[in-house]
């Protein structure tokens, strides 16, 4: 982080890391998503350079599909409990199987 002064905050990483091209897979979905809306937000401006939009949308699809698996991997994990009449629970089933 050259040429910064004062604290660093974690927008401040993921947008370093957005910059920097770092594996997403070792970013958490809060700063993948973090990362994605700042490439979000460059875009939207207007004002980056074609070579340099073509690049940033190639980083923006990576952190999307990083955030996609993260949250695929958590509504695997939640289950929807099955309970009898009486409140006691009988068994779970994976989300998302009404």
């Amino acid at each position: 982080m050259t040429g910064r002064t004062g604290p660093v905050n974690a927008g401040d990483m993921a947008e370093e890391s957005m910059t920097q091209g770092d594996d997403t897979s070792q970013l958490s979905f809060e700063d993948a998503l973090r990362a994605l809306e700042s490439i979000v937000r460059r875009l939207e401006s207007g004002d980056v350079p074609l070579d340099e939009s073509i690049s940033l949308y190639a980083r923006g699809e990576e952190l999307r599909k990083r955030c996609l698996e993260r949250l695929q991997a958590a509504e695997a994990r939640i289950q929807k409990l099955t309970i009898d009449p009486s409140g006691a629970v009988t068994g779970a089933q994976p989300f998302g199987a009404d």
